[in-house]
């Protein structure tokens, strides 16, 4: 069985051979048909197997004593290079999908896109993927769309092939578990040297294919601290506008990958640069062109620094708290036109939410409990200058309370609320029960003007029966 697909391998590798010869424009993504291939020994590279998880051996030795190739390859070749501990890692094989869950009783196949194995060692899951093959323009296993993006895609083929179907160099060297060595067909370990992000192959084909790839390179970009090759930049310049068809719900979840890696504000600021941050959130770059002393800008930049060192310091960082940061302003403007039009600024915050999320969501769509915590933090943001009464120990109770109240800060600091508001806060929630009441009783002259009019008003009812 596994000499017929050796076979196999071997007849396809030859039949795509000629079929490039006789047609060299049927692959557009390969810019070279013959690759030369540089193979490290384990003396030329840093790799250790001691750095690699021991659940990927497993996969990696099992797959090769069942008789199929397996490798390393990726983003945790890359970061093993770089002395980085990977957060994954991802093995390709030349065995399909079928054959990967008979090797492994762990396995579940997943994907329509792309099928993908996945070997779950308790909460540890290996990604294993088959090697993809050039294929045909238009098949039932791989179709694109009118606009040359890849909808399906299902072509297996050889390592030869494979590597052409990945985005970056960087992100295309394989680490070969048989000796040790990693295998490199597109200058990838010499782009790492230089510290060059450069896509494989025409970067406006690649980009066409999935132009979420735009986005990808920012965040390696700025990840790794590398620098885009200057034909990437300018096909990022040129077709950002493709961002618009790819589906919210993707986006989303590539915007949570880019602002929540610990390199938020370059990250932003690199978005902006190449156009691609008014594609993800529209309201909030329109608002940025109006800006008062700094402010928003000065307001996201302080967001984006609190959320990149909470990262730097092993805490959480909650998604809905930076969405809301990033469409604060477009929801505080459309509340104080309704509050101008005469609407209670309670209900005025609740309608101008409702409509930046539902303009936001045809972007990046937010799911439910993301958009129900965002609108706590928001309405509560009015409610910190209710500070007489009973509505402090409420507002204080409150399960959303210290997300608000950081939010609070936040603005403060940046220009956004008046910062003896935040300092009262502050001390009111460090107070004893005594203090509180004492810190919210109502001003001296105002409760005296009302014993006043009490008095004045017995006074005239008593003059009135006496028919003075």
């Amino acid at each position: 069985m596994i000499l017929q697909l050796k076979n196999r391998q071997g007849i396809k590798t030859i039949l795509n051979f000629f079929k490039k010869i006789i047609n060299p424009a049927s692959n557009e993504a390969e810019p070279d048909a013959t690759p030369v291939v540089k193979i490290y020994a384990r003396s030329e590279h840093s790799i250790s197997r001691s750095q690699i998880s021991e659940n990927a051996l497993k996969v990696l030795y099992r797959l090769q004593k069942s008789g199929f190739q397996a490798y390393l390859v990726g983003g945790c070749v890359r970061d093993l290079l770089l002395g980085r501990e990977p957060k994954d890692f991802d093995v390709v094989t030349d065995a399909d999908p079928e054959q990967i869950r008979k090797v492994f009783r762990n396995c579940r196949i997943i994907g329509r896109r792309f099928r993908l194995a996945h070997v779950h060692f308790g909460r540890e899951i290996i990604e294993v993927a088959t090697f993809r093959g050039a294929g045909e323009a238009q098949s039932d296993k791989q179709v694109l769309n009118k606009e040359g993006r890849l909808l399906r895609d299902n072509v297996y083929g050889t390592i030869e092939e494979d590597v052409w179907r990945r985005d970056f160099t960087v992100n295309a060297l394989y680490y070969n578990i048989k000796d040790f060595s990693v295998v490199d067909y597109t200058g990838g370990m010499d782009d790492h040297k230089t510290g060059t992000l450069r896509l494989i192959g025409d970067p406006e084909t690649r980009f066409r294919e999935d132009p979420v790839r735009m986005l990808r390179a920012v965040r390696f970009a700025v990840k790794l601290g590398f620098n885009l090759d200057p034909d990437c930049e300018k096909a990022i310049h040129d077709l950002a506008e493709l961002l618009y068809g790819i589906p919210a719900a993707r986006l989303y979840d590539e915007a949570l990958k880019l602002f929540l890696s610990g390199y938020a504000l370059q990250t932003f600021e690199m978005l902006r640069h190449y156009g691609l941050f008014q594609i993800l959130f529209p309201d909030t770059e329109s608002s940025l062109s109006v800006e008062e002393d700094g402010f928003p800008k000065l307001f996201l930049i302080k967001a984006l620094e609190n959320s990149d060192n909470r990262i730097a310091e092993g805490k959480t960082v909650t998604a809905y708290f930076l969405l809301a940061a990033f469409l604060w302003e477009p929801v505080a403007i459309r509340a104080k036109e309704k509050v101008a039009k005469g609407m209670a600024e309670s209900m005025a915050y609740q309608e101008a939410a409702t409509e930046v999320i539902s303009r936001q969501s045809s972007s990046t769509s937010l799911p439910r409990h993301i958009t129900m915590s965002m609108r706590e933090v928001w309405t509560l943001q009015p409610k910190f200058n209710m500070r007489v009464g009973s509505r402090p120990s409420r507002l204080l109770a409150h399960p959303r309370f210290r997300a608000a109240y950081d939010f609070l800060l936040l603005r403060a600091e940046t220009g956004g609320a008046d910062p003896e508001l935040a300092a009262w806060w502050g001390r009111y929630q460090d107070a004893d029960e005594t203090e509180q009441r004492k810190m919210t009783r109502p001003p001296r002259g105002a409760q005296n003007g009302r014993v006043r009019r009490k008095r004045t008003y017995r006074k005239k009812a008593a003059t009135q029966d006496k028919g003075i």
